[in-house]
């Protein structure tokens, strides 16, 4: 038995590509069964001999057969068992002569791909014409398939032709001495570049991102087969044109556009519940509502009730905390996000991996098919909510809908901040109690229900402690104590431009000079937990003066300092700064929408802000007493000292520097 060549001696016929020959006529079924009847008889190690009587196959057939089905595809893969397809062509044609035209007369084949091979230069040229889209393309479609039309097709010829000059290609060379100049073999070699990979011929015609590829068996996969095992967060920025309502002091009602808002999500990908949610009123979100959005998944939630008519609960809808009240403060194992700052800030990833405990797995940008789930959901949001406010914004600046939903001017039609957030919360209860999909029909509450107190799938719930501490999902504030004795100014801190203290700090004058670490609650700076260097807590601190009244967050507090500090905000009252900041952006509202973003964001912190609990002197007791250093510390004389024991004369107070003590 002779075996031509190495690869002939050892054929693996189960990894070729099969061909579906039954689907042929008479005579085409017979050919092919008769080749494939030879390749596997040569496979089982028979003599050829044997097959040309067996098959009536020529032995040099059926080498030409082994070789051509052992070449490789343009998908990578061998032909197999595809070479045997009748006009099959294995091999590109391949030119040797140059081009020479006598009368205009001659062949012309393949002369484009041996001028490319001549000249390599050229040959990489090209694709970098094609790689700096200096051609598009225009899918057409068809009935026998797809077509595609080159546009600046001219444009790239032209240039072509300079480039043949400079090579030193001269007017009875090819591509000059033919009539159209090689034009049509530049378009077929185009598309065929093109289509050889489709992220290029998609980018080509104009797609910004590419969506569907399947995932391989050896790429790792975080399937969820259980709830809170994976959950995903993103940010939408909803497609809805907002306003700000503010009333006068004589009662009338005054509307000011403002910027759309955020919306950020935290979803379940086994369930499809929706653990947390935040609507973020800025134009970019950071690491603060990224944490809030945190905080509101792991909190219960309580039911709300709305002041919007025909707004009302039904049984079947609401929140996963509301139905099922041990989910309150569940941890979830894994957290899908993409590569934005404020999901990478390292304050993020601390209340992430460090406090919930957690995995994160970040994605590629812009690759929503990574996060699958909940942006399945901005797109519900998007048809059942957004899209039938008025003021829709639409998909793309030529939507439809966007002229459709146009209150021309008329801001009373705009939705306003308290009425997107209770049609939220609605919206979103709502879709809870909705069949889903992909979830066979059942409901996303349905689904947690089930899988919780039928199932009894075994949760992991944030320790007691932590509960309590949420504020350390904040990166904590290093600060020092300050104190003055000559000037009889208390112990204090100083965060972010405003006096902290409270009545053990201000009492105790051995921790002048001590470092503490602080960490703020980013939707209300009135008070501050600290701790002791080595981790013991030493209370909540109060901001002192008029911080102290009003809520207010971090970001709001630092416009308000930057707006003190400028020449054209130097009227702005210091006893009062967040009404004076207020009212500066109200009254800026009306010519801008970022003033009127503020002001909005404002208004609603102030009405959404528990209100804080203002110790009245020093013998309110104190609630943090408990957690305080031993007495050795001589904090508990401090109180002791400022009890009055008989009446004093009023003086004239030295207030030092700094708003009050």
């Amino acid at each position: 038995m002779n075996r031509r060549r190495p690869e002939f001696q050892t054929l693996d016929l189960a990894s070729w590509p099969t061909l579906a020959w039954t689907e042929l006529d008479t005579a085409a079924r017979e050919r092919v069964q008769r080749h494939i009847d030879a390749i596997e008889r040569y496979a089982s190690g028979e003599p050829v001999s044997s097959i040309e009587d067996a098959t009536g196959l020529n032995r040099r057939q059926l080498y030409r057969f082994l070789g051509r089905a052992l070449s490789v595809h343009e998908d990578g893969r061998p032909y197999g068992y595809r070479a045997l397809i009748v006009h099959a062509r294995a091999t590109e044609y391949t030119r040797l002569l140059p081009v020479i035209l006598r009368d205009g007369k001659g062949g012309t084949a393949g002369a484009f791909s041996l001028l490319l091979d001549r000249y390599p230069s050229l040959a990489g040229w090209l694709i970098l014409q094609i790689r700096q889209r200096r051609v598009t393309v225009r899918q057409i479609p068809a009935n026998d398939g797809m077509r595609i039309r080159l546009q600046g097709l001219r444009g790239l010829h032209q240039r072509f032709l300079q480039e043949c000059r400079q090579i030193g290609l001269t007017s009875a060379d090819y591509p000059f001495n033919t009539a159209g100049r090689a034009i049509r073999s530049l378009a077929s070699r185009v598309k065929a570049d093109l289509l050889r990979g489709f992220g290029t011929v998609a980018v080509a015609a104009g797609a910004s991102h590419l969506k569907g590829l399947p995932r391989s068996d050896d790429a790792p996969t975080l399937a969820a087969i259980r709830p809170y095992q994976v959950v995903e967060f993103d940010g939408h920025r909803l497609d809805v044109r907002l306003k700000l309502v503010v009333r006068d002091p004589l009662g009338f009602e005054h509307e000011f556009e403002t910027e759309r808002v955020w919306l950020l999500v935290i979803i379940d990908v086994c369930t499809r519940v929706v653990l947390g949610y935040h609507l973020a009123l800025t134009r970019e979100y950071s690491r603060y509502d990224v944490v809030k959005t945190i905080e509101n998944a792991l909190e219960p939630r309580s039911m709300r009730a709305f002041t919007i008519p025909g707004l009302v609960h039904h049984p079947q809808d609401g929140f996963a905390s509301q139905r099922l009240p041990e989910l309150a403060y569940v941890a979830w194992e894994c957290i899908r996000l993409d590569n934005a700052k404020a999901n990478l800030a390292s304050e993020t990833l601390t209340a992430l991996c460090g406090f919930v405990g957690c995995v994160v797995s970040a994605g590629p940008k812009r690759s929503p098919d990574e996060r699958p789930y909940v942006e399945r959901f901005f797109g519900t949001v998007a048809s059942t909510l957004s899209s039938r406010l008025p003021g829709y914004t639409g998909s793309h600046p030529r939507d439809l809908r966007r002229a459709l939903a146009d209150p021309k001017g008329n801001l009373r039609l705009f939705v306003s901040l308290d009425e997107l957030d209770e049609l939220m919360a609605y919206s979103i209860a709502t879709y809870h109690g909705t069949s889903h999909i992909g979830l066979n029909g059942a409901t996303p509450l349905e689904a947690m229900e089930f899988f919780v107190r039928e199932r009894g799938q075994l949760l992991a719930w944030l320790p007691e402690v932590r509960r309590r501490t949420l504020c350390l999902m904040q990166s904590a504030q290093h600060c020092r104590v300050r104190g003055y004795l000559a000037l009889g100014v208390r112990p204090h801190i100083n965060l972010l431009g405003v006096r902290y203290t409270n009545m053990t700090l201000a009492g105790s004058a051995q921790l002048i000079g001590k470092p503490l670490r602080v960490y703020v609650n980013a939707d209300d700076l009135r008070c501050v937990r600290a701790f002791f260097a080595d981790g013991s807590e030493l209370g909540v601190l109060h901001a002192q003066g008029a911080w102290r009244v009003m809520p207010h967050n971090v970001t709001l507090r630092k416009e308000i300092l930057k707006a003190r500090s400028s020449r054209r905000s130097g009227h702005m009252a210091a006893e009062d700064p967040i009404d004076a900041y207020v009212r500066a952006k109200v009254a800026a509202a009306g010519r801008s929408r970022k003033a009127a973003s503020d002001a909005a964001r404002t208004l609603r912190l102030l009405a959404n802000a528990p209100t804080a609990k203002t110790p009245t002197g020093p013998s309110e007791p104190d609630p943090i007493q408990a957690t305080l250093p031993p007495p050795t510390m001589g904090l508990t004389n401090a109180v002791e000292d400022e009890q009055p024991t008989e009446a004093v004369r009023p003086r004239t107070l030295g207030i030092g520097t700094g708003q009050t003590f």
